[in-house]
């Protein structure tokens, strides 16, 4: 089946309208550009993000189902809390970022391949030196044993990946961020696509006129910068 995709001008950070993108694949919107921070927030900005394995060309999605955890559905259940005292776990906010994306581009078991290629972590980097991206990790004494990456825009976190080299680690690393964000934020938190993995902890599909309308609602309101300073998240985040 032959396709029509716009192609993005190098030179211009705008997206094409939502309602242009396709339904088979669904969501996919245009193809080039770059990974530049302009457009990179503004895609996000805009409730698109980019996807591509190595080979292709850079693309970029805005599917008509979106997951997202709305506010203070993510919890520790009696399950978790024995993970976190059984491997005596504690937990850090953008202490190692850039070690989080490497773990989280590492093929996973039956995937050979994976979409964060080096140029994908050198831009979200990017994106984190300069305050838009941030890190939740978690701990067994001094290694890193999970955690995840995302973008935040507004008081919306967009989450982007997450690993896991102990069990359940990662589930851990998603209740910690939202307890983390409602210290300043209602909470939500978008994980583009519902998998299994993401509807066994709760989330929601929603479709992506009542995603870009909780968007439009979360994008302009700020968050201090100092919560996301580098260093430890209290334990009584994470027990809460």
């Amino acid at each position: 089946m032959t396709i029509y995709l716009p192609e993005l001008d190098a030179h211009d950070v705008s997206f094409p309208e939502l309602h242009h993108a396709l339904t088979e694949p669904d969501g996919l919107l245009a193809m080039g550009g770059d990974l530049s921070t302009a457009r990179l927030i503004n895609a996000y900005s805009s409730g698109i993000f980019p996807w591509f394995s190595e080979g292709d060309p850079m693309l970029w999605w805005s599917p008509s189902v979106r997951a997202v955890f709305p506010p203070d559905t993510l919890t520790l259940n009696r399950t978790l809390r024995k993970q976190i005292r059984r491997y005596n776990l504690h937990f850090s906010v953008n202490t190692a970022f850039a070690e989080v994306t490497r773990h989280c581009a590492a093929p996973r078991v039956r995937q050979p391949g994976t979409w964060i290629l080096p140029q994908m972590q050198q831009a979200y980097l990017q994106l984190h030196h300069l305050g838009f991206a941030h890190s939740i990790e978690v701990w067994q004494h001094n290694k890193l044993v999970g955690g995840l990456y995302g973008v935040m825009i507004g008081q919306l976190f967009c989450g982007e990946s997450m690993f896991n080299f102990l069990p359940d680690a990662a589930k851990i690393a998603l209740v910690v961020l939202q307890q983390h964000l409602k210290a300043v934020a209602e909470g939500w938190i978008d994980c583009q696509l519902p998998n299994p993995f993401l509807q066994q902890m709760g989330v929601q599909s929603i479709p992506r006129e009542e995603y870009i309308s909780l968007l439009k609602q979360l994008k302009d309101k700020t968050v201090v910068k100092s919560h996301w300073q580098a260093g430890t998240i209290a334990q009584d985040i994470a027990d809460a």
